[in-house]
């Protein structure tokens, strides 16, 4: 990950977060037997710790308007720690 080493000390601002920091859960598969939702990237960095990433596409997007064509590009990423958990990001950006 391109996450910064020297990063201050993280202080939770969710209800998970807190369990997760306070040790009560124990495992990410714990947090998606309930199904709960993820909102703080610091919970996935506390579990995994060498994660990897790949660009796996990067296509443009145009859009008709008035004045011409805006064009955007799309990617899509893959993150994982290439020992089963593998999650998918897809952005669009100018």
């Amino acid at each position: 990950g391109g996450r910064k080493k020297f990063e201050e000390e993280w202080v939770p601002c969710t209800k998970l977060g807190r369990l997760v920091k306070a040790g009560m859960i124990k495992s990410l598969e714990e947090i998606y037997c309930h199904a709960l939702p993820i909102k703080e990237y610091q919970i996935i960095d506390y579990f995994l710790k060498d994660l990897s990433d790949e660009v796996m596409k990067i296509a443009s997007v145009q859009k008709q308007t008035r004045a011409g064509q805006r064009t955007r590009f799309k990617a899509v990423i893959a993150v994982g720690d290439k020992n089963g958990h593998v999650a998918i990001g897809v952005k669009v950006a100018k």
